[in-house]
């Protein structure tokens, strides 16, 4: 984007946390669903690379009216993402962690009760940000890798946001410089830390089959169970009516011979053949408008 597109996207994320909240919900959540509808008629670049990514993850055929069915309903669903995020500030904690329907919420707390640190490796889907909301709002801070935004004044507005609720969130470029130091860290004093775990954003990433294809996903989550005993746990996040469903998977083995690269390819491998059953369950909810597999970034 020019720089001037970058300013009016900047604007409208800060009017939208201000103005949103104060609006009626059915209102405004209207307006994101027709916003989603008309992105979806205009079928655009990011429109033709969800269906694109869906096709693979479910194998409907690129020209099939079920596939483009399903595009619509995940336009809407990454729209709510939007409109949830407005509004997520001014909503009790409570009321996030009672309509925030939970299973394997054990995996985390007993581990941590048991003083060991967690990683929770999380696609692009439902409302992250309201998962990391329950997650916080059930007594369990963590720390997180932010995307660094453009501009700068957006980046900085998304981390206020995150950290109003109460995450401690560091930029995944641009910053110290120490980010795997930092979070490994803070899972050896029994922390908890939260990543996004299949789109690799740093090109030095892990190569895994996803899909049935190659594509790679970031090394952090899969290195810190390794390199710190931390049990990393996979989290599948989704729209459940007006409420939202999160589950905790059990943690991925690490096993116990082979080099650092073996053990951590087949960490990553594992946690990812988790993320393909959430998917594949949830495909509406997987905001994925962007190149993934290897096939696709040549």
């Amino acid at each position: 984007m020019t720089s001037i597109q970058d300013r009016a996207v900047a604007a409208g994320f800060a009017a939208g946390w201000k103005l949103i909240p104060l609006l009626p919900y059915r209102l405004t959540a209207g307006a994101f669903r027709l916003a989603a509808d008309r992105a979806w008629r205009g079928r655009g670049k990011s429109v033709r690379r969800l269906e694109h990514n869906l096709a693979r993850v479910t194998g409907l055929a690129a020209d099939s009216p079920e596939l483009r069915a399903l595009s619509r309903r995940g336009m809407r669903s990454y729209l709510r993402y939007f409109h949830e995020v407005f509004r997520l500030p001014k909503i009790p904690s409570a009321e996030v962690v009672r309509r925030t329907h939970v299973t394997g919420a054990e995996h985390i707390f007993d581990t941590v009760a048991a003083g060991r640190g967690v990683v929770l490796a999380l696609p692009h889907m439902g409302n992250w940000d309201q998962a990391g909301a329950w997650l916080t709002g059930s007594g369990h801070p963590f720390t997180t890798v932010a995307e660094r935004l453009k501009p700068e004044s957006l980046f900085r507005m998304y981390v206020a946001f995150r950290e109003s609720l109460g995450m401690e969130v560091l930029p995944l470029t641009g910053g110290d410089g120490h980010n795997f130091g930092t979070l490994a860290q803070r899972v050896r004093r029994g922390g908890v830390v939260c990543l996004p775990a299949e789109r690799d954003l740093t090109k030095s990433g892990v190569e895994v089959e996803f899909f049935g294809s190659p594509t790679k996903v970031p090394a952090g989550p899969p290195l810190l169970a390794v390199k710190t005993g931390a049990a990393l746990l996979p989290a599948i996040m989704w729209f459940e009516g007006d409420d939202w469903g999160l589950r905790i998977h059990e943690e991925i083995p690490v096993p116990a011979e082979g080099t650092l690269q073996e053990r951590t390819r087949a960490v990553a491998q594992s946690l990812v053949e988790v993320f393909e059953k959430g998917i594949a369950e949830h495909p509406e909810d997987w905001h994925m408008l962007q190149r993934l597999w290897l096939e696709d970034l040549r």
